[in-house]
């Protein structure tokens, strides 16, 4: 009975096997523009009317092997806002990133609850505290939220509110601030 269940399993494994069985092409083979469906070839998104949706790239701001903030960059729709971008900051470094000793300062958990621009000045609300954090990464923390939210076009600085209050948070330099600017953080960049 051992016998005949093996050898019953060992034939159909063998079938199952025989199934799967298919021979790679030397090369790719065209597909004819007639035979791909559901417009997917459409420059347009399909099934709406004409909406496009166009990505580009724009750095984010992490911290290296070294502990400085070091530039990389994310795909995001375009025109970039500063919502996004965060968000990506937020979502941290990459599994090939994390591979080459990047990390991020900034809490696992934070989560973006606003963020805008206006008259080149970011706005950040944010639903966790960085004060929680020691001193040195609570500064690379801020750091990467002030050079990324730069480059969206809060050129004038960064304010930072968790849950709607306004914080004072530490300058590299000392003292405390609740306008952090590029020039003040600049200091903690590679190279």
């Amino acid at each position: 009975m051992r016998v005949l269940r093996t050898l019953g399993v060992a034939g159909a494994a063998l079938a199952l096997a025989g199934c799967g069985l298919i021979t790679p092409a030397a090369s790719p083979t065209p597909i004819g523009r007639s035979k791909v469906g559901f417009n997917l070839l459409s420059p347009t998104i399909p099934g709406t009317n004409h909406a496009r949706v166009r990505f580009e790239t724009e750095p984010i701001f992490i911290v290296d092997a070294a502990h400085h903030l070091s530039a990389t960059s994310r795909i995001v729709p375009s025109p970039p806002s500063i919502a996004t971008v965060v968000g990506q900051l937020l979502a941290g470094p990459t599994a090939i990133e994390r591979s080459a000793g990047f990390t991020s300062a900034l809490p696992s958990d934070l989560v973006l609850i606003a963020a805008t621009v206006r008259r080149h000045v970011g706005y950040v609300d944010l639903s966790g505290s960085l004060t929680e954090l020691p001193r040195a990464e609570q500064l690379l923390a801020i750091g990467q939220l002030v050079l990324t939210a730069a480059y969206v076009g809060a050129t004038q600085g960064l304010q930072i509110s968790l849950a709607g209050a306004i914080q004072s948070l530490p300058l590299p330099s000392g003292g405390h601030a609740t306008v952090l600017t590029v020039a003040e953080y600049a200091g903690l960049l590679n190279g």
